[in-house]
């Protein structure tokens, strides 16, 4: 079945190069807003570098003024010369690059690398390009329109193996984000909270190769429901998950937010379980890179490590949450209300049924790829029938997800990261052992392989 979409952009005629504006001089006015704003994150992430405690920054801006204090600062720093530092670490292939990305809060450090100017200090020129859905991020690498992309975390399995695509052999360097995912119900649902009483309902998702797609499946599974029979799961891009509850097109959704958190914010929907109930640190989306790329490009792909965990750093920290908010709120990023990215990042949010709640680590960032992590997802590949046969499980995870590159970059900008490869955990109270995947898969009563 075909959905309409409520925000085809064929339909809407461009007043402004980018077309998300009504007039030219609106388009200009937003971008010197963007830079403004850009150039307020830089000397706020500057100073609190500078003075971590809050006391103390305040009592230097105090004494000599916010002005004077970003002058003497920038005479000490010479943030000028930062790119000809970055390039000293060894000589950059390809300074031009194109970076895909989906609208969603799991991008943060992707996007956020960009404001910040952390890709410009490690001497790239990075164009971050918003994509409309995950097929075309796909497809666009795959045809070398695009450098490197956010991708949900199982894609650069799926892609290495062919399954749904051509193989195309591609690596994750980092894990974007962790938790940040939650079931939405259309409101007319309050009375359906048990999901034995799901038969015949609409869920979206927003690709097949996506932890939103095995997630659902595996929390409807466990409450007796077969996801082939019993449900429908549909591929909606995530910017149009509300729309469609809205429009009865779908009952829910296992998707990424904000749109979680925005069906809420428009009172079409509210939040059943957050996936961190489901599985607590779980990946969700990845930044891929194909490794023709990295081949070719050594020095480039270690800068634009360094920039994007550099970001990721910043959006562990809490303290940083509200910042985040303001910088992906404008229309070229997630050009969504400060407000609901706020709910989303701080973790203290409406959900929808009358409940404040407060929930710090609803999403994350940590960019550690676990090779346990690429185990479970095959995992969950196979018992769904998206793979068939014998899986090496630990061979594919350890070719595709680059740990050791993620240890050895992380320590150059002063991370800690884990000293083991594999760790084990729990999904819905139910421990994983990446050591036996396929005694983890017969363990189910309702699988497919």
């Amino acid at each position: 079945m075909s959905l309409h979409d409520p925000f085809d952009s064929t339909r809407a005629i461009a007043r402004c190069n980018c077309g998300h504006h009504g007039s030219q001089a609106e388009h200009d006015a937003s971008l010197q807003e963007t830079e403004a704003l850009n150039q307020r994150v830089l000397q706020t992430t500057v100073m609190r570098a500078l003075f971590p405690e809050d006391g103390e920054r305040r009592k230097f801006l105090s004494a000599v003024g916010a002005s004077t204090a970003w002058a003497a600062i920038s005479s000490l720093i010479p943030f000028g010369t930062l790119e000809a530092m970055a390039q000293e670490k060894g000589s950059l292939e390809k300074k031009d690059l194109k970076i895909g990305f989906i609208p969603i809060t799991c991008a943060s450090p992707l996007i956020m690398a960009d404001p910040l100017g952390f890709y410009k200090k490690q001497g790239l020129n990075v164009s971050v390009v918003k994509t409309a859905g995950w097929a075309l991020i796909r497809d666009k690498v795959q045809n070398r329109e695009y450098d490197a992309s956010h991708m949900l975390a199982p894609m650069p399995l799926a892609m290495s193996m062919g399954i749904g695509s051509n193989p195309m052999p591609i690596n994750v360097a980092t894990i974007q984000n962790t938790n940040g995912q939650a079931i939405t119900l259309h409101v007319k649902h309050k009375d359906k909270r048990d999901p034995k009483m799901w038969k015949g309902f609409k869920f979206a998702v927003p690709f097949e190769y996506s932890m939103h797609n095995f997630l659902l499946r595996y929390y409807v599974a466990e409450h007796g429901l077969d996801p082939d029979k019993d449900i429908q799961i549909r591929v909606v891009p995530p910017p149009e998950m509300v729309a469609n509850l809205r429009a009865g097109n779908l009952d829910g959704y296992l998707g990424p937010d904000p749109f979680n958190q925005r069906a809420v914010y428009d009172e079409v929907g509210f939040l059943h379980i957050l996936s961190k109930e489901l599985w607590d640190g779980h990946p969700c989306c990845s930044f891929g890179v194909p490794a023709e790329f990295i081949k070719q490009n050594p020095n480039t792909f270690a800068a634009l490590y360094r920039a994007i965990l550099t970001a990721a750093a910043m959006a562990r920290d809490p303290k940083n949450r509200s910042l985040m908010a303001e910088v992906l709120s404008p229309a070229n990023y997630l050009n969504q209300p400060k407000t609901v990215l706020e709910q989303v990042l701080t973790g203290k949010y409406a959900d929808g049924l009358g409940n404040v709640k407060n929930v710090p680590d609803r999403a994350d960032f940590d960019p550690f790829p676990w090779y346990s992590m690429a185990v479970w997802i095959l995992s969950q590949m196979k018992r769904w029938g998206y793979v068939k046969g014998e899986v090496r499980y630990k061979d594919i995870a350890e070719k595709v997800y680059l740990l050791t590159d993620a240890r050895k970059r992380m320590a150059e900008i002063g991370m800690a990261a884990p000293k083991a490869d594999y760790q084990k955990f729990k999904v819905m109270g139910k421990e994983f052992d990446f050591n036996k995947p396929d005694a983890y898969i017969n363990s189910f009563a309702i699988k497919r392989s």
